[in-house]
């Protein structure tokens, strides 16, 4: 590796700095481990290294003709075919390997079709204008995850920092993935994030006599009030109810400072 950079960085104190990176080794759940082969993944310099090393790989692709993107190490190539897509393969994994004395994990290295494929948490689908982006399914599954996590109320978060903590994760999500085509989508994902906040909410009205003042004063009867207030049903489904929609509504939300995806997308989307 260390004789590949050095035919595009003529510096050798730059060299000499990538060469330690190689031999430091790393400290994996608070133990050391020795670098045994490359560079450890997630490094400082990894993204630089395999910019220059695969760099000879780019032009390779572009002198074939062959359309694909790179990130780093993470490489799609694209073709019409299965069969042109095998054939593509069997001549550039013998390139990588013979000319830039690269290995190639061949476990991570498939032909799939494209509707298949998740790339940096995008996935791709066919349409009459061609292929276009959407948020890859374990990305969204990513995604509610987290939300589960900020709006969990084991986590001990209070209302100001709960809608802080969900601005900060939706608007760098949907900014990372505002190219992806989805709308429809996040209109459903709202639909089950603001659940979510309204079963937080309940739960945090956790004595009856705060569930009935907090009904009284968002509009509610006394007679309704004092029902609802006195429910058994659990969180999940009061969360869901006729009466906290028209009550915790989606407007006193927004109000509130909750911001949604949609919301946001639009915003982003101008």
């Amino acid at each position: 590796m260390i004789e590949i950079l050095s035919r595009t960085i003529r510096d050798g104190r730059v060299i000499s700095l990538i060469h330690k990176y190689l031999t430091a080794g790393a400290v994996n759940r608070g133990r050391f481990e020795e670098t045994e082969l490359g560079l450890v993944q997630g490094g400082n310099v990894s993204p630089l290294c395999s910019n220059i090393m695969l760099n000879g790989l780019d032009h390779e692709l572009e002198r074939r003709g062959i359309r694909f993107v790179r990130y780093a190490d993470d490489v799609q190539l694209f073709a019409k075919t299965k069969r042109s897509a095998q054939r593509m393969l069997e001549h550039i994994l013998p390139f990588i390997e013979d000319k830039l004395l690269l290995r190639v994990n061949r476990e991570k290295t498939v032909v799939a079709y494209i509707g298949k494929v998740k790339f940096l948490g995008y996935g791709f689908y066919p349409s009459k204008d061609g292929i276009k982006l959407r948020v890859h399914a374990k990305s969204i599954s990513k995604m509610k995850a987290k939300v589960k996590e900020i709006t969990s109320r084991s986590n001990g978060l209070g209302y100001e920092l709960l809608k802080l903590k969900l601005k900060q994760f939706i608007t760098g999500w949907v900014n990372y993935f505002k190219l992806a085509d989805m709308k429809k989508m996040l209109g459903a994902t709202d639909k089950w994030l603001r659940r979510r906040i309204r079963m937080y909410i309940w739960k945090q009205w956790k004595k009856i006599r705060t569930r009935y003042a907090m009904l009284k004063k968002l509009g509610l009867n006394h007679d309704n009030a004092i029902k609802f207030a006195c429910t058994r049903k659990g969180y999940w489904r009061i969360a869901n109810s006729h009466i906290l929609n028209v009550t915790v509504t989606d407007a006193r939300l927004r109000q509130a400072g909750y911001v949604f995806f949609s919301d946001y997308l639009k915003s982003v989307q101008v």
